[in-house]
């Protein structure tokens, strides 16, 4: 009997010491958008830049990297103007919605951030 009341005890603890390691190590809005910028300009450029002709590239000295980076602010400014954020005790959901116009395709994230990191669970072109 004694040795279920201390199993009890110790998962108890345990299960309030997670809580309480999840609840401060809730990532900031400002962590989000860098993770979200940061991984939106890998896409594009492992998406998009592939796609651009060689012979503009060669054309017109054209680094399609170089003009998705120099981009960054911008973007950083698109995701935190698109982005919803729902705060929970032990972690954040956050949804973007990125749709610039009616020539690029709209697409729909979802990201849970707890314990400093983040993890996108749904992402999807419209």
């Amino acid at each position: 009997m004694k040795i279920v009341s201390i199993v009890a005890y110790a998962g108890t603890a345990a299960l309030i010491a997670l809580g309480l390691v999840m609840a401060n190590t809730k990532p900031s809005s400002a962590e989000y958008e860098e993770y979200a910028t940061q991984r939106l300009t890998e896409y594009i450029k492992e998406q998009g830049c592939t796609k651009t002709p060689k012979l503009l590239d060669n054309f017109i000295k054209f680094d399609c990297g170089k003009l998705v980076e120099s981009l960054t602010p911008q973007i950083k400014q698109i995701i935190n103007a698109s982005t919803e954020k729902h705060d929970y005790l032990l972690f954040s959901v956050y949804h973007t919605d990125l749709e610039i116009n009616d020539l690029i395709p709209s697409y729909k994230f979802e990201t849970v951030g707890a314990l400093d990191s983040f993890f996108t669970y749904k992402a999807q072109k419209e």
